[in-house]
């Protein structure tokens, strides 16, 4: 009987080239399809819920498979894979969905997180997974700027060049600066996100803010739809995949 497995998975990406399979170089969606085809005797094609760039890591990405065995419970599909998997890639959780379940498609919207440190040098076991930031806007500064980008918005400013999605149109649920000690943690949830746009966002938000701007400023970067208004885009080290949300 034919049975549909998600899969919430977690990586670092600082070796992955991102999720989605490249001709030649390692991805996330590949090592999972080799550890599938090892567990099969035979391929087997997983889809994600997100497609994350080269670098980006997820501590709660989503994806489905189909499957033919029968003698495997649920659950134990993650430990099956894992002890398949490199150290890099971990399956954190397994269950059985409906057939009709699409970890893309079904989704209502996704959340990431963005860890940034104040100052250089930043703690060394951060310097994979944050951006250390010579000077770091005050939180209120950034949220002030935060607040402009929530709602459903025309993000062509913030579209990188090169992506192909036809409309840039977008809801953004919230977007919030959160203070953690050293860390500033950026957290932004919406139902869909164009290619590097968070990226983008921020990297914009902290440019305009060590440049003294504020709110107004960034309304009309966002309205100008110019792609040449957006500031540099923030590294991939510092971004996470952290939730699906599917109602």
């Amino acid at each position: 009987m034919r049975r549909n497995i998600k899969l919430v998975v977690s990586y670092d990406g600082t070796d992955f080239a991102g999720w989605q399979i490249q001709s030649e170089d390692r991805s996330v969606q590949g090592v999972i399809e080799t550890a599938l085809a090892d567990l099969h005797d035979m391929p087997v094609s997983i889809t994600g819920a997100g497609r994350t760039d080269s670098g980006v890591h997820a501590t709660g990405q989503v994806g489905n498979f189909f499957t033919e065995k029968s003698n495997i419970p649920e659950k134990k599909f993650r430990d099956a894979l894992n002890s398949r998997l490199p150290g890099d890639v971990r399956i954190l959780s397994s269950i059985e969905v409906p057939m009709s379940f699409h970890s893309r498609r079904d989704a209502l919207d996704r959340q990431y997180e963005y860890r940034l440190i104040d100052g250089v040098p930043g703690p060394a076991h951060m310097a994979r997974f944050a951006w250390m930031v010579k000077r770091m806007p005050s939180v209120n500064q950034l949220n002030d700027m935060a607040s402009v980008i929530c709602g459903t918005h025309d993000y062509s400013t913030f579209a990188t060049a090169g992506d192909t999605n036809e409309s840039k149109i977008r809801r953004i649920n919230h977007a919030v600066f959160l203070s953690e000690g050293p860390v500033t943690l950026f957290r932004i949830n919406g139902n869909a996100f164009l290619w590097r746009m968070v990226r983008s966002l921020l990297g914009t938000m902290i440019d305009l803010g060590n440049r003294g701007g504020g709110a107004d400023r960034m309304r009309g970067i966002l309205d100008s739809r110019d792609r040449n208004e957006a500031g540099p885009t923030a590294p991939a080290r510092g971004l996470f995949l952290t939730k699906v949300n599917y109602g």
